[in-house]
């Protein structure tokens, strides 16, 4: 029986579909509020470039359903979009019908922010209108087997250099409006702590944490640019880099455009080799650690 079962709701950006689902899907980012000509076609132009569409749901599908295996009989794993289908409100849906009496909602963003990872913790609750009890995971960017997975990428990646000592490491995580810190948002103190642990782990001495994927408003965002960074450092000769998107758990658009596409296009100008790590999307350390921070949830709240 589902009512015996505890739910889990992974959660994420969410992306379009297709190429039609560009406009309708940035009218859900930007609650409704008009998008110019020219920004729309900017954005579809990223798509098209990156395949079409975005591959966010069928990735965070692959890790619900490796989640669900791991966490074994007791559990059943759902997902669900902060700003495209199938929409958190609509994912509750099914778990309230299903008959589930609690909920352990994890974002797929290791890092807390209130305007990230509160954001989505408003919309379950919403969404939950007192049919089913929830407990939000805040943060888990410091468990172990993430850390681990990271490491291992890192160290993969690392190889595709000739000279892995000489390469400089970057971090990055996507910038979010630097009004956070009036009210002592945790993010970037999350996000320095996980990429602090990552390097003690590969024994890297000299390392930098940049943000990226920067939104088009006139409020400044959290700094420096991982492309800025790269510009200044390779002016004081340095010739290879190593994109480590920490903050990000899988493959989507500021992945495969923004790093893929953009940066990849910066080092070309300037004659750099950059590689990045590749994403963790279903790797076993990324499942572990979601199913271990699931089962600690569930235990606090006495569902175990």
């Amino acid at each position: 029986m589902a009512a015996d079962r505890t739910a889990v709701l992974l959660m994420a950006y969410g992306g379009p579909g297709s190429l039609d689902d560009v406009e309708p899907y940035l009218n859900d980012v930007r609650g409704g509020r008009p998008t110019s000509p020219e920004l729309l076609e900017e954005i579809r132009d990223r798509y098209a470039r990156i395949g079409g569409r975005s591959p966010i749901l069928e990735l965070t599908r692959a890790q619900a359903a490796a989640v669900e295996h791991d966490l074994g009989g007791g559990f059943q794993v759902y997902v669900g979009m902060r700003h495209w289908h199938p929409f958190i409100r609509e994912t509750a849906e099914d778990i309230a019908r299903a008959g589930h009496r609690a909920v352990v909602g994890v974002v797929m963003a290791p890092h807390y922010s209130t305007m990230s990872v509160g954001a989505y913790e408003k919309k379950l609750l919403e969404a939950a209108q007192g049919r089913f009890q929830t407990a939000l995971v805040r943060s888990w960017g410091d468990h172990p087997a993430f850390l681990e997975a990271v490491s291992e990428r890192l160290a993969q990646a690392l190889q595709r250099f000739s000279s892995p000592a000489a390469v400089q490491v970057i971090f990055t995580a996507h910038s979010l409006p630097e009004r956070i810190l009036a009210a002592g948002d945790p993010y970037p103190d999350e996000l320095r702590a996980s990429a602090a642990a990552v390097a003690t782990r590969r024994g890297l001495k000299d390392w930098r944490f940049a943000y990226q994927s920067a939104g088009a408003t006139a409020d400044p965002w959290l700094g420096p640019d991982a492309g800025d960074v790269i510009t200044e450092l390779a002016a004081a000769g340095r010739k290879a880099f190593l994109l480590v998107p920490i903050g990000f758990v899988c493959d989507h658009v500021e992945i495969l455009y923004d790093i893929d596409v953009e940066y990849r296009a910066l080092a070309e100008r300037l004659g750099l080799q950059l590689e990045r790590t590749a994403s963790l999307n279903d790797d076993p350390g990324l499942v572990a650690a979601v199913a271990g921070v699931v089962r600690t949830a569930a235990r606090e709240r006495g569902w175990l």
